[in-house]
């Protein structure tokens, strides 16, 4: 039987059930922290956003583990200007608020005059052959000899990390919009810029989404920046692109998880269902 393509279904109003593919690596009974950031940025984004204001900032605090069941959300407006909408969210789970978050919406303008400094080498999406396959996670590092493959194992080395995905809807039948698919795809941060030689051993506890503008196209890529670990804490930053080029920078910080330390070469449960329902999907 073919897995449900989306991480959620909506059970009532703002009641949403986890389904399969929001299954954490690190327990089949908890909820990954790309669902929880696509649907916290997905309610927030229906309700606050307009097309006079662009979604420029996403905050997500992952502080409680998130079992697979019901959750229920709440939002509400901490500002509404003429330049600028903050608004913010809390999941919540028998009576537990396990996650929150905080989006800044800006008003959209002209660009004000002059040239600015930015980073000469900036990342690029995978070869087109590889793109026009079957393959909604695409995976790379620099120590690969190929630079990218479709095998997330091939890739568990201690070179800088990228990854080109095609995201998971968040609420089956129903259309995410570019936002909710930015911070499905930023919570790779983490992936990307704490996965060495044995695997990753941090977890997340939040995100901070920055975006100059939403992601275009159906797949966006993920390319760390750097990663800081000090006595079991860590920092990663990435910035975030698109066929058309960089829209936005991630950063998270982590926690070390050793006992539960995730081995990549090895298979996984949770990554194996993900890659069974993308091929259902595409008809494979």
């Amino acid at each position: 039987m073919d897995l449900p393509w989306a991480f959620f279904e909506r059970t009532a109003e703002r009641v949403f059930t986890p389904l399969a593919m929001a299954a954490s690596a690190w327990s089949p009974d908890m909820v990954n922290g790309p669902a929880l950031c696509g649907l916290l940025a997905e309610c927030l984004d229906r309700e606050y956003g307009s097309p006079e204001f662009a979604p420029a900032r996403l905050t997500v605090d992952l502080f409680r583990p998130t079992l697979r069941k019901p959750l229920e959300i709440a939002t509400s407006a901490a500002r509404t200007g003429r330049r600028i909408v903050v608004a913010d969210a809390e999941l919540r789970q028998d009576g537990h608020v396990v996650a929150r978050a905080s989006a800044v919406f800006l008003r959209r303008s002209e660009q004000p005059p002059g040239a600015l400094w930015t980073r000469s080498e900036q990342p690029a999406p995978p070869p087109a052959a590889l793109r026009a396959g079957r393959a909604t996670h695409i995976w790379g590092s620099d120590a690969h000899p190929s630079g990218w493959s479709s095998e997330l194992g091939e890739h568990q080395n201690d070179s800088r990390k990228r990854c080109w995905q095609e995201p998971v809807p968040v609420v089956l039948d129903e259309t995410a919009g570019p936002f909710a698919a930015a911070a499905i795809i930023g919570e790779s941060t983490s992936l990307m810029t704490n996965w060495g030689t044995e695997g990753v051993g941090f977890i997340n506890g939040d995100l901070t989404l920055a975006l100059a503008r939403l992601p275009r196209g159906k797949s966006i890529g993920v390319e760390a920046d750097n990663h800081i670990g000090v006595d079991g804490v860590s920092v990663g930053t990435a910035t975030l692109f698109d066929v058309d080029g960089v829209f936005g920078s991630c950063i998270v910080t982590a926690v070390a998880n050793p006992a539960a330390q995730v081995d990549f070469t090895r298979e996984n449960e949770a990554m194996d269902d993900r890659r069974k329902a993308a091929a259902a999907r595409r008809g494979a």
